[in-house]
């Protein structure tokens, strides 16, 4: 369930970028109508509606010092704006977890490599994630390595 939110975290997040929606009504849509929900005949997986809440409340309300996070970790040519949105997205939830919650920053990493597998399966995403989002954990929590 955990790993579903982060998931939807992100798809969240991308959509409330793309639509201008809020966080409230992008929120009731996921917990109404995406979690457990079922398309074509296959069901997608329940989420942690605490954890999403948390990823998605904490991504919006802390964009700038998450975003500015994210810029120290990416090369100097590659501010976050320039970055893909579903990038964008989930280093922003992940920034969220990384800073205002008790995950391990291991934990939070490895999950969010899987997420970006997910979106990027066959590209060179996946590693530039771990890049990134092992540079941010380092300076968000750096008593836990």
């Amino acid at each position: 369930m955990k790993s579903a939110s982060r998931l939807y975290a992100v798809q969240a997040l991308y959509q409330m970028e793309q639509s201008g929606q809020t966080v409230e009504a992008v929120t009731q849509e996921f917990e109404d109508y995406r979690f457990g929900a079922e398309y074509d005949g296959d069901a997608m997986i329940e989420g942690d509606p605490d954890l999403f809440r948390l990823l998605v409340d904490k991504a919006v309300n802390y964009q700038a010092p998450i975003d500015q996070l994210t810029d120290r970790a990416l090369v100097a040519k590659w501010p976050i704006a320039r970055i893909d949105p579903t990038l964008r997205a989930l280093f922003r939830a992940a920034g969220a977890e990384l800073a205002h919650s008790d995950t391990p920053p291991k934990v939070v990493i490895s999950e969010f490599v899987d997420v970006a597998r997910a979106f990027f399966p066959e590209g060179k995403e996946p590693q530039f994630v771990n890049a990134v989002l092992d540079h941010m954990a380092r300076e968000a929590k750096p008593d836990a390595f």
